[in-house]
């Protein structure tokens, strides 16, 4: 079993809290990651329809956390993704205060 999925089911009183904690973990993760990386200004119920269809992928990613690092992968993809969002707005800035002070 993967460290994070071990933790939150040695956390969890009984087994079926920890698989939809698990679900749930996988679920926001993969949310926040979308938003991140890939999300664009789409009407209410486009969206809908995507986080409708990322819940059933994660069903399955779910199944998989187990015993792969599913939630680990997650987490290292919202930090680069993280990182990549503040450089660029950190370039965004000192771009635009050197195209103001010409």
């Amino acid at each position: 079993m993967s460290p994070i999925a071990r933790a939150i089911y040695e956390a969890m009183p009984s087994n079926d809290s920890a698989g939809y904690v698990l679900l749930l973990v996988v679920f926001a993760l993969s949310a926040f990651v979308y938003h991140l990386g890939f999300a664009k200004k789409l009407k209410l119920w486009q969206n809908a329809v995507i986080y409708v269809f990322l819940f059933l992928g994660c069903l399955m990613l779910t199944f998989l956390a187990f015993f792969l690092p599913i939630v680990e992968g997650l987490i290292v993809a919202a930090l680069i993704l993280i990182i990549y969002k503040v450089r660029r707005m950190s370039d965004h800035k000192h771009e635009q205060k050197k195209s103001t002070s010409v």
